[in-house]
């Protein structure tokens, strides 16, 4: 009994970290709260000064504004979330099977100029992808694929990320498991699918998000690779809503647009949360 009401030693460190970190996740978390608040106020509560963070009569008058000024342009809002939607597929898809192709043979396999070539890979993730924008833009225009969809897709295949992620998840598969399976008879094509691919689900759904965020948020494909109006995305059509920087007309409809593009990228995060974690826990990746 006497332990019973022995008083627990409080851990003032732990309870000071904690608090920090609290607070530091809800000063993350405040921006889109706002944005998401910013997208229910009505006209008279969106320019108050000092501006109040909650609305007090929250309505969907924005979302109704949105859809009445792409209503008036010959391309509906629906046909921007499609080509996002295409867009963002096929860059995830295609990404996700060529990093698993390319990373098998070299985590698993002997092969000529394989540490050359991992070395390439590692020494590519140094650089930003906007120094391949000219380079990448002459290929587009002079291959004839402009103005199409695959025009979009292309350039965001070449994901040194992807393949560095699941080369450093394959090492950790023990090579006794592979020979099993080639013992069994298994092609490497068999063992591919069979084994490595549900193995590397970690490793996949990680790229698969990044991929998914940095395609569904730029708007720099649809900007440069095409020059059609119906095969614009939503980040562009976002920017052409908002009417640029400086312009305060449409601050609601803009932060409804916005709340519509965010939507999906967290869904994908709450889906994909668990395996991230792990994938960021064995990969060495902080």
């Amino acid at each position: 009994m006497a332990k019973a009401f022995k008083k627990r030693k409080v851990d003032v460190g732990s309870v000071f970290l904690y608090t920090f970190l609290t607070g530091l996740g809800l000063l993350m978390l405040a921006p889109l709260v706002y944005m998401a608040s910013t997208a229910v106020k009505p006209v008279s509560e969106l320019f108050l000064f000092p501006p109040r963070f909650f609305p007090i009569n929250p309505t969907l008058i924005n979302f109704r504004d949105l859809l009445l000024i792409t209503g008036t342009s010959f391309v509906p809002f629906s046909r921007y979330i499609f080509n996002s939607v295409i867009v963002t597929g096929g860059i995830v898809t295609l990404g996700v099977l060529i990093s698993c192709m390319a990373a098998y043979p070299l985590a698993k396999h002997d092969m000529p100029f394989k540490n050359t070539i991992f070395s390439l890979i590692v020494t590519a993730l140094m650089f930003s992808p906007m120094v391949l924008q000219i380079p990448q833009y002459l290929m587009i225009s002079q291959s004839g694929l402009m103005n199409t969809y695959f025009a979009m897709i292309l350039p965001y295949l070449a994901a040194p990320i992807g393949i560095f992620l699941m080369i450093q998840f394959l090492k950790q598969i023990p090579d006794s498991l592979l020979e099993s399976a080639r013992l069994d008879g298994a092609s490497e094509w068999k063992i591919l699918w069979a084994i490595i691919v549900p193995l590397l689900k970690p490793a996949i759904a990680t790229f698969a998000l990044l991929s998914f965020i940095q395609a569904w948020n730029d708007p720099y494909p649809a900007m440069m690779y095409t020059t059609k109006e119906e095969l614009k995305s939503l980040p562009l059509a976002i920017q052409s809503i908002s009417g640029g920087a400086g312009v305060v007309a449409r601050v609601g409809t803009s932060a409804a647009a916005s709340f519509l593009m965010i939507v999906p990228t967290i869904i994908v995060f709450i889906v994909t949360q668990r395996m991230v974690l792990q994938t960021m826990a064995h990969s060495g990746l902080k």
